[in-house]
């Protein structure tokens, strides 16, 4: 479990599924406009900041070479390293082939898997949130495959040119597959609340906090332990927010 503990003037921030380059360059150039604006805004009180999976709508690093594009995300990102705010970036399953690109630039912790966090006195558990919980094998197979260091290593083998447009091409086959189903809110049903009250069961933390699914969601697990879902920023643009005692899931207003 990772220990933190904010100064009383200081804040943690959540928020995932930016989905940068996706649908098309013009819209994520706007998106990545607001996405920076909204980290601009947070600088001022953040005391660390979860950039929890899927702030890519893919991301692949060559040896030598990394994605075209998102120069005021990274230049935002680097800003806030070099200030002194702890970032903390989870992998998605958009983002899942992050290698040490960001490790080596911001100097960050990158996350592949859920993590415990300790903040203040209050107990988290953070991820992206894929493939986690009740049914859906199908993905959790593919995510297998996916993440297998030989699969890694053919795909470098791709010309860039050739390899992205073959990525961009299934994420958003992906994306539409799931775009209605992604807005359904299926209450007791939900998945990620499922796999909470799992790991509750054996295991207290205040608070589970997770992206991917792509619907805002402030749900209790118990009566003392609530599941925050990030949402995304494709529409709602949303984020949650830690003051040191309690956490709130907010709406970003330009």
């Amino acid at each position: 479990m990772v220990s933190l503990v904010l100064p009383a003037d200081k804040k943690a921030y959540f928020v995932s599924d930016f989905h940068l380059g996706a649908p098309t360059p013009h819209q994520s150039r706007l998106r990545e406009r607001k996405v920076v604006a909204w980290l601009e805004q947070v600088q001022a009180d953040a005391g660390v900041i979860f950039l929890i999976g899927d702030l890519f709508d893919f991301w692949f690093e060559y040896r030598h070479a990394i994605p075209k594009g998102f120069t005021r995300f990274l230049g935002k990102l680097a800003e806030l390293a070099d200030a002194g705010i702890d970032l903390r970036i989870f992998t998605g399953n958009h983002d899942m082939w992050m290698a040490g690109y960001f490790q080596e630039e911001f100097g960050l912790e990158l996350y592949r898997q859920p993590r415990q966090f300790l903040l203040n006195d209050k107990k988290f558990l953070i991820g992206h949130g894929d493939g986690l919980g009740p049914g859906d094998g199908r993905y959790k197979i593919i995510k297998q495959l996916f993440q297998a260091k030989p699969l890694q290593h053919l795909f470098r083998f791709i010309h860039p040119d050739v390899g992205m447009q073959i990525a961009h091409t299934w994420s958003r086959s992906s994306r539409k597959k799931n775009q209605e189903k992604d807005l359904q809110f299926l209450g007791d049903d939900e998945w990620l609340l499922a796999y909470c009250r799992q790991v509750e069961a054996r295991e207290h933390h205040d608070y589970y906090v997770f992206g991917h699914r792509h619907l805002p969601l402030d749900l209790d697990v118990t009566p003392d332990s609530r599941y925050i879902n990030t949402g995304e920023w494709l529409q709602a643009c949303t984020y949650a927010e830690f003051d040191g005692k309690a956490l709130a899931l907010n709406y970003y207003q330009p």
